[in-house]
């Protein structure tokens, strides 16, 4: 079977783009068994409260959940099991360094099929507070009604 080239978006943790301020990203693989990714083919999984942490220089995805496969047997995992990362050393140490600052946090955005192989999405982000958050939704607003007073122009 021929390998399919391109990228297929799996699944998305779109909280993490609401929650934190996005400073660096890195695409990873990551180390899974035959059965998570037949389930990971069809899409079940859920990066919501998930994060990555670097153990003895190893990174790791933790709280990740990817649903049973239903066809699966004895090979079927726990669905929440700690996940190896595959990064290059230098970057796992720059993602380390990255994660001792203050308020600086290794979160999980996207999960997607590239050439075949399944990648992850991996940013190094900083926590908003509550007024971040709404500052963000104000200007969010105020761009969405600018553009419909520029539609509503041209009409």
């Amino acid at each position: 079977m021929p390998v399919k080239r391109g990228v297929k978006p799996v699944a998305q943790n779109r909280k993490a783009r609401h929650d934190y301020f996005i400073e660096e990203t890195l695409e990873c693989g990551i180390e899974l068994f035959g059965t998570e990714v037949k389930s990971l083919r069809k899409g079940a999984c859920n990066l919501k409260d998930s994060y990555a942490q670097v153990k003895n220089g190893e990174l790791f995805l933790i709280g990740m959940h990817i649903s049973p496969y239903e066809q699966g047997n004895i090979f079927n995992k726990d669905p929440f099991r700690t996940r190896k990362l595959l990064a290059h050393k230098s970057e796992i140490r720059k993602l380390q360094a990255a994660s001792q600052k203050d308020g600086m946090s290794l979160v999980p955005l996207e999960v997607y099929l590239k050439d075949g192989r399944m990648k992850l999405e991996l940013a190094i982000a900083k926590g908003k507070k509550l007024y971040d958050k709404r500052h963000t939704l104000a200007e969010r607003d105020a761009d969405r009604e600018m553009d419909r007073r520029i539609k509503e122009d041209r009409s």
